[in-house]
């Protein structure tokens, strides 16, 4: 990648940024709908609130950054990485993700209904109270994951791997269907499963 040009000044509306580093920034209710960030880095930044509605994050790499109570509903990520990141309170829903990886990261409260998941890893993450509801899931893996309150309501799921993470997950059990897990995982689901299918189990 060649050297990027450090950012100055506000986010604008609409605009296509290219080539430029983020860093050490903080940004406050940034009204930033519909941009483009091709081949951009953010290192140490954070958004506080905010509209980054419909923009687009292409070939990004995002490191040590937040994203607290931000809109990033009907978002494109693109063979973007997020390292050491935090989520919390973020509207992402009907958002598109494709060959991105969130790697260390936490997300917490961060609302995915209707999102486009393709070749999505989530890496040695904590997701905690996570709305997939209604997302569609295609080759997206959870390994050293920790799922709490994690709601998988009418998911749609081909190839999601969730060998090697911590299942949490409190609704949307029927929509696992096409996850693997492994045998450690299947014993943990087994009484939800059990519940949801109405089997008792009984001494």
């Amino acid at each position: 990648m060649p050297e990027l040009t450090a950012f100055e000044g506000d986010l604008e509306q609409d605009e296509d940024y290219e080539g430029v580093r983020f860093a050490d920034a903080t940004f406050e209710d940034a009204a930033a709908g519909g941009c483009h960030f091709l081949d951009c880095s953010f290192v140490s930044a954070s958004f506080n609130g905010g509209r980054l509605r419909k923009s687009r994050f292409t070939d990004v790499a995002l490191r040590d950054t937040r994203f607290v109570a931000t809109d990033l509903a009907e978002t494109g990520w693109q063979d973007t990485t997020l390292t050491n990141c935090a989520l919390a309170g973020v509207q992402a829903f009907s958002a598109a993700l494709r060959r991105v990886t969130f790697r260390d990261g936490k997300l917490d409260s961060v609302n995915f209904r209707g999102a486009l998941f393709t070749d999505v890893a989530f890496e040695d993450c904590v997701l905690r109270d996570v709305d997939f509801g209604s997302a569609t899931l295609l080759r997206v893996s959870f390994a050293g994951c920790t799922l709490t309150g994690a709601d998988f309501t009418k998911v749609s799921c081909t190839d999601v791997d969730l060998r090697g993470a911590s299942l949490g997950i409190t609704a949307g059990f029927d929509a696992l269907r096409g996850a693997i897990i492994d045998s450690v995982q299947l014993v943990a689901l087994a009484p939800y499963l059990a519940r949801h299918l109405g089997i008792t189990v009984d001494g």
